[in-house]
C-alpha cells in the first residue's frame, strides 16, 4: 500500500481519489479550518468503515452527537495526520517536523496537490488590476518542491487550472517553465497532460493540467496510461434521478432517504455509496431571482438555448454590467452530456448553476454539486463550527478535483509504484 503526502488537500477530493485505490495517506495539509473538520470527518469515516463501526458516523451525521463525540471514537493518529496550516516559509520546519514523526521509519512513496489556482486562472487574472503577477500565490511551488528535496518520493503528482500554461511572472517567463525547471533540479523528471474530466467519468465540463514526476532527472514517457471511461447515453439528469424534489428554501444537511434508483451511472463512478443524502439543502432566493430562474429554465426547455443577460425583460434587468460575465443566469441542462464547469464562486450564489426542473425553481444543493465533482454520497462537508453549513461546503466543492478523476489517475500510477 503506497504512503502518501497530500499537499494544500482541500476537502480531500484527489486524497479520495487515491484512498478509493488503496494507498495511505500518511498527512493532509491544508489552510482552511473548515475543509481540515472535512478531512478529520473523512478520515474517521475510513476508520470506522474498516473497523466495522459505521454506525457510528451515520449517528454523528444525523445529529445524534456532536463533531467531538465523534472524534473521540477513533485514534488520535487518524486526527493529527490532517494538519491545519497554511505552508509558508515560517511553518515548513513545523510541518517537517510532525510529517516525519508520523512516518517514523517509513518511506515516502508519493506526494499529491495542487496550490491555490486563483493566481494562475484566467478569470482570476482579468478580475486583478496586474493580471495576479507577483501574488504570492504564483510561488507556491517553490514550497512545493521543499517537500520534494526532503522526502524524495519515487514520483508526485501537482495538479492545476490550465491557465497555468500561459502565466507569466514579472520577467515575462512562464511561471509553468520555471516550475519544471525547479523540480528537475530537485531530481525529477516531469510530464504533463491536460486531462477531461468527461473523459473519466465525470459528467461535468473540466480541464486541469495533471503534472507527473519521476525521481531521475533524465526519464522519459513515464507517464500512465489512463483508460477513459465510456458514458455515452448518460447525460446530467442522472445526477438528480433518485434525490427528493425541493423548492428553494427546502431541505436538510441531516441525511434523507434516496428515492429508487434504477440507473447504473452512480454505482460505476461510486457516487451512490448509501442511501442515506445528506447536504440535499436548497438556497433560498429572491422573487426576482425566482423569476429569472423560470426565464432561463423555460428558455432552454422550449428553444434549447442560452438566454444572455441583455435579453432579459428590462424589469429583470438590476446588474449595470452589460460586456462581461453574459451567461451569469445558467441552467444545468439535465440534456446534455456533461454540465459546466463547477468552481468556488457557487458559494456566493447559484445563477450559474440552476437546476433544470422549472417545477423546483432553484439552484442546485450542495449534495448535488457534489455529484458533478463524483463525490461519494457519504462524503460529509463540515463548516468551522459544530454544525453544518451551505456555504462552506459549496466552496469546498467548488475547489475540489473531480473524485473520479484522481480515482483514474491513482489506479494507473499505482501499476508503476507496485
Amino acid at each position: 500500500m503506497p504512503n502518501y503526502l497530500d499537499l494544500f488537500a482541500g476537502a480531500g477530493g484527489l486524497s479520495e481519489g487515491f484512498i478509493q485505490t488503496g494507498y495511505n495517506p500518511i498527512v493532509h495539509v491544508e489552510m482552511d479550518e473548515a475543509a481540515c473538520f472535512t478531512l478529520k470527518t473523512r478520515s474517521a469515516y475510513h476508520w470506522l468503515k474498516a473497523n466495522s463501526k459505521i454506525n457510528i458516523y451515520e449517528k454523528y451525521i444525523s445529529g445524534e452527537m456532536s463533531r467531538a463525540e465523534l472524534y473521540k471514537t477513533v485514534p488520535d493518529t487518524v486526527l493529527n495526520a490532517v494538519m491545519n496550516y497554511e505552508i509558508s516559509e515560517e511553518t515548513i520546519p513545523e510541518i517537517f517536523a510532525r510529517v516525519d514523526t508520523i512516518l517514523g521509519r517509513n518511506n515516502l512513496d508519493l506526494i499529491v496537490g495542487g496550490p491555490p489556482c486563483q493566481a494562475y486562472s484566467l478569470v482570476g487574472r482579468a478580475r486583478s488590476e496586474n493580471g495576479m503577477i507577483g501574488d504570492k500565490r504564483n510561488y507556491l511551488y517553490k514550497l512545493y518542491a521543499e517537500f520534494l528535496k526532503r522526502y524524495k518520493p519515487k514520483y508526485f503528482v501537482f495538479e492545476n487550472v490550465t491557465g497555468l500554461l500561459s502565466a507569466k511572472d514579472k520577467d515575462e517567463t512562464l511561471h509553468f517553465d520555471n516550475m519544471r525547471a525547479l523540480f528537475k533540479e530537485c531530481g525529477y523528471s516531469t510530464e504533463y497532460r491536460v486531462l477531461k474530466a468527461t473523459d473519466y467519468g465525470v459528467l461535468q465540463n473540466r480541464k486541469r493540467i495533471i503534472l507527473i514526476g519521476k525521481r531521475g532527472k533524465d526519464e522519459k514517457n513515464f507517464y500512465p496510461e489512463l483508460p477513459t471511461v465510456n458514458t455515452e447515453g448518460v447525460t446530467v439528469s442522472e445526477i438528480f434521478k433518485d434525490l427528493p424534489p425541493l423548492h428553494a428554501g427546502e431541505g436538510s444537511y441531516r441525511p434523507v432517504k434516496a428515492l429508487e434508483y434504477k440507473g447504473t451511472y452512480l454505482y460505476d463512478m461510486g457516487i451512490k455509496d448509501t442511501d442515506l443524502i445528506s447536504f440535499h439543502s436548497a438556497r433560498p432566493h429572491t422573487d426576482q431571482d425566482l423569476e429569472i430562474y423560470r426565464l432561463v429554465v423555460d428558455t432552454w426547455n422550449k428553444e434549447g438555448k442560452r438566454i444572455d443577460y441583455p435579453d432579459f425583460p428590462e424589469k429583470l434587468r438590476t446588474h449595470h454590467n452589460m460586456t462581461a460575465f453574459l451567461d451569469r443566469f445558467k441552467v444545468v441542462a439535465g440534456n446534455l452530456p456533461y454540465s459546466q464547469t463547477v468552481v468556488a464562486h457557487v458559494s456566493r450564489d447559484g445563477h450559474y448553476y440552476i437546476h433544470p426542473d422549472i417545477k423546483q425553481n432553484r439552484s442546485l444543493t450542495p449534495r448535488e454539486v457534489a455529484r458533478l465533482q463524483t463525490f461519494p454520497d457519504s462524503y460529509y462537508f463540515e463548516s468551522r463550527k459544530d454544525i453544518p453549513g451551505r456555504t462552506a461546503a459549496y466552496r469546498q466543492i467548488g475547489n475540489a478535483v473531480p473524485v473520479r478523476l484522481a480515482y483514474t489517475v491513482a489506479a494507473a500510477l499505482k501499476d508503476k509504484l507496485e
